[in-house]
């Protein structure tokens, strides 16, 4: 059966003398440009991206670009191919495992290089290697990872547990979603909930969700890294003579000895108190 030429080197912008490196970096450029991912729905990009991909495949391989240079005169645009001098004694076989079947490429293609993943000629040499395409011509895609900010009071962050978030869509609806907060977290810390980000293509799974920790401003508490400061005040003689108070933590209120002579400025350290370490980064 007769099948439409196609000119490898006219697809990807080269001329028939170029260099692999030549060819290679032309590839890139256009892969980029069509590349179905930035298209979303453009049937005309995957077309031309499935293209330059089969040309990419011939023209990288110094056997497979032999091979097609060997058409000689029938490289004319549109001129239909029916098998040229030097393939009459290659012979290719279908074997197992993953090859170009499936893969999309033209009946041009199939009809120079088989629809399998070997070919051999008159020393059975010449295997191809696996299907050029790889992800990127996988009608599934994984979506894209998303991220999003939210608030924890410094109370939450310190015990950790559950906690429904609820966040605005792109749409402008919103949607609430039940986050395990990890005691100790930290401001600037990320949550990550998996299969959550922007859905698949063609049934592939979702892209994740991260979740950027920032804390709400505390009536009573700041923060130093991980340390919470709290400003005590003490009247005159209690600084003078020392008492005992009770001061607020995260944990609940804490009986404080203060011993005589106290200045202004001065810390007073309760071990355990603070943030600690976290699980999230």
């Amino acid at each position: 059966m007769a099948v439409e030429y196609k000119d490898y080197y006219k697809l990807l912008g080269v001329e028939r003398s170029s260099s692999r490196d030549d060819i290679s970096k032309a590839y890139k450029k256009l892969a980029r440009k069509h590349h179905p991912d930035l298209n979303p729905g453009d049937k005309n990009a995957e077309e031309r991206f499935k293209e330059i991909n089969e040309a990419y495949e011939v023209l990288k391989d110094d056997e497979k670009r032999r091979l097609y240079d060997q058409l000689g005169p029938n490289w004319q645009h549109g001129q239909q191919f029916q098998g040229a001098p030097g393939f009459e004694n290659v012979r290719f076989d279908f074997g197992g495992g993953r090859g170009f079947e499936g893969a999309g490429f033209s009946d041009f293609f199939e009809t120079l290089f088989g629809g399998g993943a070997r070919a051999r000629g008159q020393g059975g040499q010449g295997g191809f290697g696996p299907d050029p395409f790889g992800n990127f011509s996988a009608r599934q895609r994984r979506g894209r990872d998303v991220e999003a900010e939210f608030s924890l009071t410094l109370e939450e962050a310190y015990r950790g547990g559950r906690k429904a978030v609820t966040l605005r869509e792109a749409g402008g609806g919103t949607k609430t979603l039940e986050v395990n907060i990890p005691s100790g977290v930290r401001e600037g810390g990320r949550i990550r909930l998996a299969g959550q980000g922007d859905p698949g293509m063609g049934g592939g799974p979702a892209g994740d969700l991260y979740l950027k920790v920032r804390m709400a401003p505390h009536p009573q508490f700041t923060l130093d890294g991980d340390n919470v400061i709290y400003d005590l005040q003490l009247a005159p003689w209690e600084a003078a003579l020392g008492a005992t108070v009770r001061v607020p933590t995260l944990d609940g209120e804490v009986d404080v000895t203060v011993a005589p002579g106290a200045c202004s400025g001065r810390k007073l350290r309760l071990r355990g108190k603070g943030l600690g370490t976290g699980a999230a980064r």
